[in-house]
């Protein structure tokens, strides 16, 4: 059995200034969706579509404002609207973590609506691009969630190698943010980098994300405490399982659309690069 290590959460100050790790998480976050981005461009059948730097950096700064505006909401009003009610100063203080993947996604779909329209880009296009980006920003959030010692599993059996005692929290634990950051993160990030490296309908890349994430959270959230949870025929549903739930029924119907359009497409009506201006 192990010991949350209980790191700092402050990485280090400058003077009264403290820089917090899960701040420098998404810094991370940020980093490698620039870097993914740049490998991706290069990718033939995305150069094909006229892809440029300078759209990446620009949808970069539409989708922090998503991530971060959207992830607080979403903290706000899926899972702790009573605590904020009590103390609405404590929105903005995301520097002691918060944020929720589903109100993230929301306001990146929101953010990407709002670059498409001004770069006259075609939305769907869009969200094919960015979801390979956004698997392993999401495994460095859960990361900074770990450091923070948020999130803690449900009680694990202690013969389990990696049970973990857990600051403030009675029992062996699973730790659930690493399960999370691994499976709905880093495998998710795996599968859907393998699948869009060649050419998908469209919208197809964007529905695979939503299936793969949606499938994964639902399994991961098995061995987190729940915010809330309710009784389903019997069985107890969490917080992040109902919120996962429209995400796999939606990305499996999107996706099989997708490729039903790709079937009836014609010469005629197969996708044509849009106009782009500089």
């Amino acid at each position: 059995m192990l010991t949350h290590p209980m790191p700092d959460p402050v990485a280090f100050s400058l003077g009264p200034l403290h820089v917090h790790w899960y701040g420098l998480m998404y810094v991370l976050a940020f980093a490698m969706f620039l870097a993914l981005g740049r490998v991706r461009i290069k990718q033939p059948h995305i150069a094909a579509r006229g892809w440029k730097k300078e759209d990446l950096d620009d949808m970069l700064f539409y989708g922090m404002l998503g991530v971060i505006i959207g992830g607080r909401l979403g903290e706000v009003l899926f899972y702790q609207p009573a605590r904020f009610m009590a103390d609405p100063a404590a929105i903005f203080k995301i520097w002691q973590g918060g944020m929720s993947f589903h109100g993230g996604f929301i306001g990146v779909l929101v953010a990407m609506a709002l670059w498409a329209r001004k770069a006259k880009r075609n939305l769907l296009d869009a969200y094919d691009f960015i979801a390979p980006l956004v698997p392993l920003g999401y495994a460095a959030g859960r990361m900074g969630n770990f450091i923070n010692a948020e999130l803690p599993g449900r009680v694990a059996d202690a013969s389990l190698p990696w049970a973990m005692l857990w600051p403030g929290v009675q029992g062996p634990r699973h730790p659930s943010p690493l399960y999370q950051m691994i499976v709905d993160g880093l495998v998710v990030f795996v599968l859907l980098w393998i699948y869009a490296r060649k050419d998908r309908p469209r919208l197809a890349v964007g529905a695979m994300f939503t299936l793969l994430y949606g499938c994964a959270r639902f399994f991961t959230e098995y061995f987190r405490v729940p915010d809330w949870q309710i009784s389903v025929a019997g069985l107890p549903v969490t917080s992040g399982q109902m919120l996962s739930l429209p995400m796999i029924i939606g990305g499996a119907a999107i996706l099989a659309w997708a490729y039903r359009q790709r079937v009836s497409e014609t010469p005629s009506t197969a996708y044509t690069q849009p106009a782009h201006t500089e």
